[in-house]
């Protein structure tokens, strides 16, 4: 087999030419997220003049996330250090009129309605009331004042707006248990509709068009998240409207022009959609003809519903970004390339990542993905064991730079969807509650010898790298089953269940208690948590470590990391410990991806033998 290039490693982890591609709802210009400075900011092309302008001109972090609010306004967010209080700002498409919409320290602030009716308001969730919960407030996108809309009470965890903006569904809830609250108007008091214990879910997705009812995604009497209609008048009934054989329901379409849910999404082995909608139907069916064996999606729309900013991804492509015309009927019907964002990289170069499936040892059926280097015999191949983050998340089947660049070095990489992945149904969710460590723990053991049994990977050149929960998987695989690993690297990992459970941020609080159901009670638990956190078995470790955090994360603090370390330092091991000040859960600042990256591949080429780029 022909020697593949050796892709540097900055290829894969700079930042992309362009991302978050959206036009805007008259049609009039197209945005995108592009680097400046090592940062991505928001560009705008004015598509009636061909002229381009940069609007904003952060040189600190990366505009996290952007949208339309109107034809001529846009509005993003950014936080401090990667502290995750994200604060709103707007811009108009002009580069003038930009306005700090929260100027308020150690808040945390989040998009709830973009009120496409109401041009130049939207509403959002702030907890600068109480840092615990969220309230509600309407934003005045061009003055930059704000008005308090709904006061939380106390429990209510999210909020949801009918089809005119009004706040009027909500979940509250303790933490073990959820209730669905409604009212007929915004200025009603909350009536509770039903409540029920954390393992079972209705999950508001939006009103139906009349606003009269909810679409939900419950799983009340079933295994897996179905899509639901609701009826407040009625006793709260539910109708189910559509349920995957296999895995929960994902997002759904709507058509808000004309009215209609057009389609709901899923994860199985690869994405799909369930179609109520012809014309849907028949857009899906012209992108995938024209990008067959993508991942197509529609990320961004004109008002009108004519024009469509359409995402095409795979295993092997970043993303490409297309302009799509289309009018009823599919009468006129236009597929226009737009950009690539990461033009430099070669889809044939690349590695196919394949679904697979295997059976653990106390029969669960486990889904995951295998990625194997291009030009080599499948044989006894170095292998990383990649566990995702979560741990109540999953990977899926999409373009990966971690995957792509461990695989260009010679790796095969093994990502599984361990017991209490999300997606696959309630059952298979609950098989993780206090299993940290433990059976889910094994589920990635049964993995990695699956893959030796199968000839595929060399036991002796087995490495595993993951983070927050992956990170805490890398260090509980290491303590638990030394044997297994030539080397480890955790990155933002939990060490030590105890101070974890003992730091989260305010606004998780009211998830104390879920949380001990479904990890571990400091007190009633303590033998188990003390028997599976990696720093009270640090002695067991043979292999070299390299370990990654930031230092402003609140999710899994720097102490998980900073005590982890100096237990190994005390006792005479080498370990490698990268600290990035300005960092939170997860490096954001390209500078401090690519230094992390470069010491994983030299980590890698030598306790691995993988090769350097």
């Amino acid at each position: 087999m022909p020697e593949p290039r050796l892709i540097p490693t900055e290829e894969f982890f700079r930042k992309p030419r362009r991302a978050g591609v959206r036009i805007s709802p008259d049609g009039r210009y197209l945005g995108w997220l592009a680097p400046w400075k090592r940062r991505l900011n928001v560009h705008l092309r004015d598509l009636e003049t061909g002229e381009e302008r940069r609007v904003t001109h952060s040189t600190a972090r990366d505009v996290r996330d952007w949208a339309w609010a109107g034809d001529r306004q846009l509005v993003y967010s950014q936080d401090s250090g990667g502290d995750e209080n994200y604060r709103l700002f707007a811009v108009a498409a002009d580069g003038s009129a930009s306005v700090d919409l929260t100027p308020f320290e150690g808040v945390q602030c989040h998009i709830l309605d973009l009120l496409e009716d109401q041009p130049g308001q939207l509403l959002f969730r702030m907890n600068r009331r109480d840092p615990r919960i969220f309230d509600v407030y309407r934003a005045d996108i061009v003055g930059g004042g704000i008005t308090l809309v709904a006061e939380n009470p106390g429990n209510i965890r999210s909020w949801v707006t009918d089809c005119r903006g009004r706040v009027r569904a909500a979940l509250a809830g303790d933490g073990t248990h959820t209730s669905l609250l409604w009212r007929a108007d915004d200025k009603d008091e909350w009536t509770p509709l039903e409540t029920h214990g954390f393992r079972e879910s209705v999950v508001p997705l939006r009103f139906t068009f009349d606003d009269r009812g909810l679409l939900v995604a419950s799983n009340l009497g079933r295994d897996r998240r179905g899509l639901h209609e609701y009826d407040p008048t009625a006793g709260g009934s539910k109708r189910l409207i559509f349920e995957h054989p296999e895995v929960d329901i994902g997002g759904i379409a709507v058509s808000r022009r004309r009215g209609l849910v057009t389609a709901v999404a899923f994860e199985a082995e690869k994405p799909g959609w369930h179609f109520f909608d012809s014309e849907r139907r028949a857009q899906q069916e012209f992108l995938d003809e024209r990008l067959p064996g993508r991942r197509n999606r529609l990320s961004s729309h004109t008002r009108d519903e004519t024009r469509w900013i359409v995402c095409s991804s795979s295993d092997r492509v970043p993303g490409s970004y297309h302009l799509l015309t289309w009018e009823e009927g599919g009468r006129r019907r236009e597929l226009l390339p737009l950009f690539d964002a990461c033009p430099w990289l070669v889809e044939q170069e690349l590695a196919r990542t394949r679904p697979i499936r295997l059976t653990s040892r106390d029969g669960l059926t486990l889904h995951g993905y295998l990625t194997l280097p291009n030009g080599r015999e499948p044989k006894h191949l170095p292998l990383v064991l990649n566990p995702h983050g979560g741990p109540w998340y999953r990977d899926t089947w999409d373009y990966n730079p971690e995957v792509q660049f461990l695989a260009n070095r010679g790796a095969a990489v093994l990502q599984i969807d361990y017991r209490g992945s999300t997606g696959y149904g309630k059952a298979f969710w609950e098989a993780s509650f206090g299993q940290w460590g433990l059976a889910m723990q094994d589920d990635l053991t049964d993995a990695l010898r699956w893959t030796v049994d199968a000839g595929i990977a060399d036991p002796d050149r087995v490495a595993i790298y993951g983070g927050s929960y992956g990170g805490y998987a890398t260090l509980a695989g290491i303590t638990r089953d030394p044997e297994l690993f030539a080397c480890a690297v955790s990155y933002c990992g939990v060490s030590n269940l105890f101070t974890w459970l003992d730091a989260f941020p305010p606004y998780w609080q009211a998830m104390r208690d879920r949380i001990h159901r479904m990890v571990g009670h400091p007190v009633h638990d303590a033998e188990r948590l003390e028997r599976t956190s990696p720093l009270f078995h640090v002695g067991r470790i043979r292999c070299p470590l390299l370990v990654a955090q930031g230092a402003n994360d609140p999710r899994v603090p720097r102490s998980e990391s900073d005590q982890l370390v100096e237990a190994l330092r005390e006792r005479g091991v080498a370990v490698e410990y990268l600290l990035k000040e300005d960092e939170g859960h997860g490096f954001e600042k390209e500078e401090n991806q690519l230094e992390f990256y470069a010491a994983m591949q030299r980590f890698l080429a030598l306790h691995l033998g993988l090769e350097e780029g």
